[in-house]
């Protein structure tokens, strides 16, 4: 077994020798047709890929760098992160069936769930985002095939006890896919606390440089493998040699931007949570933060995106002070190397239940600048904010 850190073996991977006078990075092979020299084997899979849907040297290893990250046997790459976690759900569920998941759910991941899959006559059936393993538990009934987790969940990063919720649902027959994204593979090893499929947005850290779309699918299970390959080949999913082998070169230096853009996160985090605007951050490794003591309990780091919540629900104050900003830019995704900012309170009108917050929602990512500068950034447009708060509590004539 390999001992060595999660940061070495994702280098190591790239040198072991054995292999002959190569290149460090597997060559980028784009290529439909793949020839033989016999007829016979066209159709030996044991001889490689017999056709580019089935992946070339990228593709195959960015595949085996993620299964190893994760703690995987089997390994599948999908168009995006979006893909990653709709497949499995599609290859496991059949017309009866019902998905148990957080009403905090990513929204295109909820569509999917209520427009796609409802229509082929799989129901969902949403909890609380903070409900615990037990409240979890009872929303699933005698037709509920999986449950799918978001730890922390979208937007308002509730944490739920994962390890608890796998074993659980594992005593009743039923399957669980998370989403991993947040940990990146690296701060928490879904597979190594009871879950069957741990899938992630390549898109996001590994990555790392917002200019590829990616997903992967991770299981260790020979039945639930069977069914995600057998949904891959079936559907033809497949994905770009180009966009594989930049997620491979993002991969080499993931640990380094995870933890560089983590430290800075809490940093700027910390200065928000004392800001009079503010009325609270929500970041699980923020202490004091509901979802702290579980994180800290299970995870080895944090990811570099959270939520601010203002004391004020005037749309336009937060719009000014998002655009007022020079360094954040305004746009959807995260864990790439620049700063992020979006406005997020039009998402909560989604869930069943909205959640109670005290004013406006807005979501920061924090890239690789100076969390100095970042910080004066967001004083700036807290300036902004400030000022349209006291326009709007100032009397009319």
């Amino acid at each position: 077994m390999d001992r060595h850190s999660d940061r070495t073996r994702l280098i190591a991977a790239a040198t072991r020798r054995g292999k002959g006078r190569r290149p460090v990075n597997p060559p980028l092979e784009r290529a439909s047709t793949l020839l033989s020299d016999r007829v016979a084997d066209m159709r030996d899979d044991s001889l490689g890929p017999v056709y580019g849907i089935d992946g070339t040297a990228s593709q195959t290893a960015l595949r085996a760098a993620v299964a190893d990250l994760e703690g995987a046997a089997h390994c599948w790459l999908a168009p995006s992160g979006l893909a990653a976690v709709t497949l499995p759900i599609l290859a496991l569920t059949r017309p009866g069936d019902e998905v148990v998941t957080t009403d905090a759910l990513y929204g295109p991941v909820r569509r999917f769930l209520t427009r796609h899959l409802a229509a082929r006559g799989v129901t969902t059936r949403f909890h609380s985002p903070g409900a615990t393993v037990g409240e979890i538990m009872a929303t699933a009934t005698e037709r509920t095939r999986l449950i799918l987790i978001e730890s922390p969940a979208s937007l308002t990063f509730e944490m739920t006890d994962v390890p608890a919720v796998a074993s659980a649902a594992r005593a009743r027959g039923l399957l669980t896919v998370m989403d991993n994204t947040w940990a990146a593979g690296l701060a928490f090893k879904p597979l190594a606390h009871g879950v069957d499929i741990s899938v992630q947005a390549l898109t996001k850290y590994a990555g790392g440089h917002s200019d590829l779309l990616l997903g992967s699918i991770c299981a260790n299970d020979p039945g639930v493998a069977r069914c995600i390959a057998a949904a891959v080949e079936d559907l033809g999913i497949c994905v770009s040699p180009d966009d594989a082998w930049l997620a491979l070169r993002g991969l080499r230096t993931l640990t380094l931007r995870y933890a560089e853009q983590s430290r800075s996160a809490l940093k700027v985090a910390t200065w928000l949570a004392n800001r009079p605007e503010v009325a609270r951050v929500l970041y699980p490794a923020l202490p004091g933060d509901t979802g702290h003591p579980v994180w800290a309990r299970d995870y080895s780091g944090s990811a570099s995106i959270f939520g601010v919540v203002m004391k004020g629900s005037d749309a336009k104050a937060a719009e000014a002070f998002l655009e007022a900003l020079t360094l954040f830019g305004l746009g959807y995704s995260w864990g790439g190397f620049e700063s992020l900012a979006t406005f997020e309170t039009p998402q909560l009108a989604m869930r069943n239940t909205p959640p109670g917050l005290e004013g406006s929602l807005l979501r920061l990512h924090i890239g690789l600048e100076d969390p100095a500068d970042l910080i004066a950034d967001l004083e700036q447009g807290l300036t902004v904010w400030r000022a349209l708060q006291d326009s709007n509590l100032r009397p009319s004539a």
